[in-house]
């Protein structure tokens, strides 16, 4: 497994583990100690994930063994058919749309694919969508509309790919153009950060009901890397970016810009991808049937007023303004 480094405690520990397992004989006292190393690989492992930092949790939310789009459509979904093409340029390969069913309810999906190996990720291109992408995402989202399937979006992406040809189509319009047609679209609409959500290209599909983030994911205007080189100049300054970005799910989730967190398993969502993948299929099917109770135009002024209302600030007292008696 890949190794962050602030989880090399975790590592060190599983070792000492997985040694005395191998050893024989086992004598009781043996027994023991692996029963006293199990507990503390938990508690060690607990007190890690429990404090991580903004950068810690980018990193885990980057980590190569963390489950995508493709394994979340394995596990969560079933009858799953892909839809191809947006009927004007191509077929973008970095966000999928398709056809699935989840428990009672037939759904359209959508979502960022970055790729395991070096060929899936060049042909995602790292989860970077094109203006394809989008377009071929509104298509089947306003399919969805039209036949009345609820819609779901999963996040993951560092944000739309910034390329010269994606430029020349219209990368920022269509987003734009995505986003208004996720609000005015009469049918429920769940969108789940899984991993990165950085962005425009985050925000492109982004557009729900309910919004939620897993745990460990992070959800931001931009990537650290992005904002560094903007504010520093350098990429090195990446880590003081996340820090000043408040792009965790605690902050998120304080500031009103998600509605739910979905807590991982111990340890992050890249060491059970089954049991990630249990607590998001409970968490969709439950909002499913709370939303598939609303009528249509309560749920289109909600969705309405949910983005609106984002963004409180405090109205300071006009300091130049006389003092009053």
């Amino acid at each position: 497994m890949f190794r962050l480094p602030f989880e090399q405690p975790i590592f060190e520990i599983q070792e000492q583990v997985e040694q005395l397992e191998a050893s024989e004989p086992k004598t009781p006292e043996m027994r023991e100690r692996i029963r006293g190393l199990r507990k503390q690989l938990t508690e060690t492992t607990k007190s890690i994930y429990n404090n991580l930092d903004p950068w810690e949790t980018v990193r885990v939310a980057r980590h190569p063994d963390r489950p995508m789009f493709t394994d979340y459509i394995d596990l969560v979904f079933d009858e799953f058919v892909e839809l191809h093409g947006d009927k004007f340029f191509g077929d973008d390969r970095a966000l999928r749309t398709g056809f699935a069913k989840l428990d009672q309810f037939k759904v359209v999906v959508a979502g960022h694919q970055k790729g395991k190996t070096l060929k899936e990720r060049n042909e995602c291109y790292f989860g970077c969508a094109h203006p394809e992408g989008y377009r071929k995402a509104m298509g089947k989202m306003r399919l969805a509309a039209k036949y009345g399937l609820p819609i779901i979006a999963m996040i993951d992406t560092p944000g739309a790919y910034p390329g010269i040809g994606a430029e020349e189509r219209g990368q920022a319009q269509v987003i734009a153009q995505s986003m208004l047609a996720m609000s005015r679209l009469n049918t429920p609409i769940i969108c789940v950060v899984i991993g990165e959500g950085g962005s425009g290209g985050a925000l492109g599909i982004g557009v729900g009901d309910r919004v939620a983030i897993l745990q460990h994911a992070y959800y931001s205007v931009i990537s650290p890397e992005g904002c560094a080189g903007i504010l520093w100049k350098s990429h090195d300054y990446a880590e003081q970016a996340a820090q000043a970005l408040r792009i965790t799910s605690r902050h998120l989730e304080d500031l009103g810009v998600v509605d739910d967190v979905i807590e991982e398993p111990l340890g992050g969502a890249h060491r059970d991808h089954h049991q990630m993948a249990a607590r998001l299929k409970m968490y969709l099917i439950k909002t499913l049937r709370e939303l598939s109770k609303l009528p249509k135009d309560r749920l289109l002024a909600e969705r309405y007023e949910k983005f609106r209302g984002m963004g409180p600030y405090l109205e300071l007292e006009d300091q130049t303004a006389p003092a009053t008696e």
